[in-house]
């Protein structure tokens, strides 16, 4: 069953493209959680706040800059990055689908969209063009809000077995896709997105 359950990411080296090597799965002890639900708490309100910080400090100018590495500016970008945790909510309403199916299903589910890796990056890139159209920055951060606000809670409503659970994904939609995430990588996905994403703004930030 696609429902398999895995331990937490245990330390390992660097990647080509600079993030850590998840290195070898481990099983966490017997009296010891799953997941630290703490820490993906933390990160998405680092996120949040961080965020905010962007937004109130960028002028006009500044938001239509194109970015380092991109072809958006930085206020597409950054909605882009808030899309990522948007992004959440759907992923895991598929991922509890395929829970309940064979494995092999889920196997062809990451191999079909695998190989729809062009259509998909003209619809990501498209999407932000359109969308800052209407969610300029300050209702971003509104969103932001709320989205962050709906992943703290359901997080809190995962139960530790469910966290540990996952599915097969297409390693070649996301650099921060593994061919199988959990559930709890997937709570995490959107801030190593964001992360990511925060290097290539060419905003004026202070510190």
């Amino acid at each position: 069953m696609c429902g398999t359950t895995r331990g937490i990411k245990g330390a390992g080296g660097r990647r080509p493209d600079g993030l850590e090597d998840p290195g070898e799965r481990v099983a966490p002890m017997a009296d010891e959680p799953l997941v630290d639900r703490r820490v993906i708490h933390g990160e998405l309100e680092r996120a949040r706040i961080a965020f905010h910080h962007l937004v109130a400090d960028a002028t006009e100018e500044e938001l239509r800059r194109r970015t380092a590495g991109t072809r958006w500016t930085n206020e597409q970008l950054l909605f882009h990055m808030l899309f990522g945790y948007i992004l959440i909510r759907p992923l895991l309403i598929v991922m509890r689908v395929f829970q309940r199916l064979p494995d092999r299903a889920g196997r062809a589910f990451a191999g079909v969209l695998n190989t729809a890796t062009r259509p998909f990056d003209l619809v990501n890139h498209l999407g932000p063009v359109g969308a800052v159209r209407v969610f300029r920055p300050r209702r971003m951060a509104v969103l932001f809000d709320r989205v962050i606000a709906d992943l703290h809670r359901r997080l809190d409503s995962e139960s530790e077995t469910g966290l540990a659970r996952g599915m097969p994904y297409p390693d070649r939609w996301d650099p921060f896709f593994d061919d199988f995430m959990t559930v709890a990588e997937l709570y995490r996905y959107p801030t190593r997105h964001f992360d990511f994403h925060r290097r290539q703004l060419t905003l004026t930030e202070d510190g």
